[in-house]
């Protein structure tokens, strides 16, 4: 990667432009975008970075010409709208490049708005490389909630706060399979866990959220790197008994196949081994239910005070009919 490319890519970040989750050719068509903007080519220095003070002002199809010209691209014409909806949307986001410079009032997809450097980001990005960076970048970052740390608060108010014990609360990122975990943590084992406490548990944005290997280890429970590692692991002391917990909303249920592998793994385990597949409601049940391995669980959330046995006979008898 260029080494401009490179700077350009510290200039973002330091102005609080979020990079997570985003490939390396995605980060480097921002940052040339971002300098097509600033009208800096591969030996131009920051100091001569422009913004709309200098009139330097771009609309898609030039940033296209820039990038082409300057940048050893070959991006066709056509994919002009690429450059608003995905090249530079982060840097507008964060207002660092203003979306309508040379028309202010044209409409979104208006070709003529025209892209330019925000002239207070500008005139920090100039002193990039100098001594006088830092403190021009600490003035700008003041009092200014940046991109990045905007899209952390929104995702950490959308994070799903889980009560593990009295003592251990956390929180998985949103989403229908963490959601699922958090009933099969808060409302499945206090129904059929007979006190059973969590070991471990991963989230769907960290594998190992929850760890307790200490306790895992005590029970002689395969390796954690294992290629069959459920989604919920807990233990019941009182009867010795070792939960593995699917969680299913998209995909995995425990078919014979993966009971085999998980039995397998857990083989030199010194606890008896339950193993139970989760469902969120009975319509995604239904979509397994085919699969379902016998001499297993199935849980389904909307329905929590209820279980469905695949073990043949060991559970056959009569149901005693509760008085009215």
């Amino acid at each position: 990667m260029h080494t401009k490319v490179v700077e350009a890519l510290e200039i973002l970040s330091a102005l609080g432009i979020p990079m997570n989750g985003l490939t390396q050719r995605r980060k480097e068509k921002m940052a040339k975008a971002f300098m097509a903007v600033a009208d800096v080519k591969p030996s131009t220095p920051w100091s001569a970075a422009k913004d709309n003070h200098a009139q330097h002002q771009l609309q898609s199809r030039q940033i296209i010409t820039f990038l082409n010209t300057y940048w050893e691209e070959t991006i066709s014409p056509g994919s002009y709208d690429d450059i608003r909806r995905k090249d530079l949307a982060l840097p507008v986001a964060g207002h660092i490049v203003l979306k309508s410079a040379k028309n202010p009032d044209a409409n979104t997809n208006d070709g003529t708005r025209g892209f330019a450097i925000d002239p207070a980001a500008g005139a920090v990005i100039r002193t990039f490389g100098t001594r006088r960076w830092p403190a021009t970048l600490a003035v700008f970052n003041l009092n200014r909630p940046t991109l990045a740390a905007q899209l952390k608060r929104d995702r950490d108010l959308a994070s799903i706060p889980v009560q593990l014990n009295s003592q251990t609360r956390f929180a998985f990122s949103p989403g229908k399979h963490n959601e699922l975990q958090k009933s099969i943590i808060e409302v499945f084992l206090p129904f059929f866990g007979f006190g059973a406490q969590v070991l471990y548990v991963g989230d769907t944005a960290k594998k190992d959220l929850f760890l307790d290997a200490a306790g895992l280890k005590k029970l002689h429970f395969f390796d954690l790197a294992h290629d069959a590692l459920p989604d919920v692991v807990a233990y019941c002391q009182d009867r010795n008994w070792l939960y593995l917990i699917e969680a299913v909303t998209t995909a995995n249920p425990i078919t014979e196949l993966r009971r085999s592998a998980l039995l397998q793994a857990a083989s030199t385990c010194s606890a008896d081994i339950i193993l139970v597949t989760a469902f969120p409601d009975r319509q995604t049940y239904r979509k397994f239910a085919h699969a379902i391995a016998w001499e297993t669980e199935v849980w389904i959330a909307d329905a929590p005070e209820h279980m469905i046995h695949f073990n043949g006979d060991k559970f056959l008898g009569p149901y005693k009919q509760k008085a009215d």
